[in-house]
C-alpha cells in the first residue's frame, strides 16, 4: 500500500507547499508513515479503514477526504467507507458522525 504520497504535486495545496518548502521534513514524515505501516500484521484494506476511522474520530475533514480518495483508488467499496461513519455514532456522537458521513459522501457519491 502506497500509504504516503511522495509527489508534492499530488497533495492538497497546503501539504504540497510544506513538502516543497521543507522537503527533508516531508521525506522523513513519509518514511515514518511507511515504517508505521510495516510495523504490524494488519492487511492494507484494514489499515486504510483504521486510518479513515482515526480521521473521522479526530474530526479532520481534510484527512477524511484524503483517506476516502485513497480508499476509492484502492477499490474499497464506498458503502464500507460510509459504515465507518455509522460505527462512530456511539463513540463520537450523532452530529459528528453525520458530519463525517457528509465528508465521505463528498467523494464517494
Amino acid at each position: 500500500m502506497a500509504d504516503e504520497l511522495n509527489d508534492a504535486s499530488e497533495l492538497p495545496s497546503t501539504a504540497g507547499k510544506v513538502a516543497e518548502v521543507y522537503p527533508d521534513v516531508w521525506n522523513e514524515y513519509t518514511e515514518m508513515g511507511k515504517a508505521c505501516s510495516a510495523a504490524g500484521p494488519i492487511d492494507d484494506e484494514t489499515k486504510r479503514l483504521v486510518k479513515l476511522a482515526l480521521a473521522v474520530g479526530s474530526q479532520s475533514e481534510g484527512a477524511v477526504h484524503s483517506h476516502v480518495r485513497r480508499a476509492l483508488s484502492e477499490d474499497i467499496d464506498p458503502e464500507t467507507l460510509r459504515h465507518i461513519a455509522i460505527l462512530s455514532i456511539p463513540t463520537i456522537g450523532f452530529p459528528k458522525a453525520v458530519a463525517a458521513l457528509s465528508w465521505i459522501d463528498d467523494l464517494a457519491d
